[in-house]
């Protein structure tokens, strides 16, 4: 448990949050059928996630002619029409969140997926308002593993890295997190990869991280 104080609780989104990986997997194959390719599984697909959407389409076409230049504005309109129909929150995400929020932590996102799926998803789910910041692909120049977008949302909110947590699923969020200087909160339950990151804390649940604040 931590000491009692109010902290930043900064969330990764796929696989932390939200189930995405049919949605993707259902735009990656979508767009490869574009381009006359066969379909690739679900759990292929799953384990090119993390790295934003340009080293998905990367990985989904390796082997093949099609570049990823010419695929990403496929892809992307094929996810663009593909966002919830098959993507779930995780049990206990909002009545998690909304615990978190009463006992007045500060929660915010910081997640490799473009910037608009990412609004969206969010306010599908009725998710949005309760992030004091929300920092996704595109709306910040670097990506995890890189640390800026954690640093950005501790100085948009004014908390220090000792009161700072990142709960994720990726050896991505991990990374960001020992680089940022903050604590870290690995998620069993995504379809990430722990890497060669140790984190702070392990959890199977969410509701096991909430009941860490």
């Amino acid at each position: 448990m931590t000491d009692g104080s109010k902290k930043l609780i900064i969330f990764d989104l796929d696989g932390t949050l939200v189930d995405s990986c049919r949605d993707l997997a259902l735009a990656v194959n979508l767009m490869r059928e574009h381009f006359g390719l066969a379909p690739l599984s679900v759990e292929m697909v799953t384990g090119y996630v993390g790295n934003g959407v340009r080293s998905l389409v990367s990985r989904a076409l390796e082997g093949t002619s099609v570049t990823v230049d010419e695929a990403m504005p496929i892809q992307a309109r094929t996810y663009r029409a593909h966002l919830t129909c098959h993507t779930t929150l995780y049990p206990g995400v909002h009545d998690g969140l909304m615990e978190l929020r009463k006992r007045g932590h500060c929660l915010a996102v910081a997640t490799n997926k473009p910037c608009e799926a990412t609004e969206v998803i969010l306010r599908h789910f009725e998710l949005w308002n309760l992030f004091a910041c929300v920092l996704a692909g595109g709306s910040y120049p670097v990506l995890k593993p890189e640390p800026g977008m954690l640093l950005e949302i501790m100085a948009r909110a004014g908390v220090a890295a000792s009161e700072t947590w990142m709960v994720g699923d990726n050896d991505t969020d991990l990374e960001s997190a020992r680089r940022a200087g903050v604590r870290s909160i690995f998620l069993t339950y995504g379809y990430g990869r722990i890497g060669a990151e140790t984190p702070t804390l392990r959890c199977d649940s969410f509701a096991e991280a909430v009941a860490v604040f």
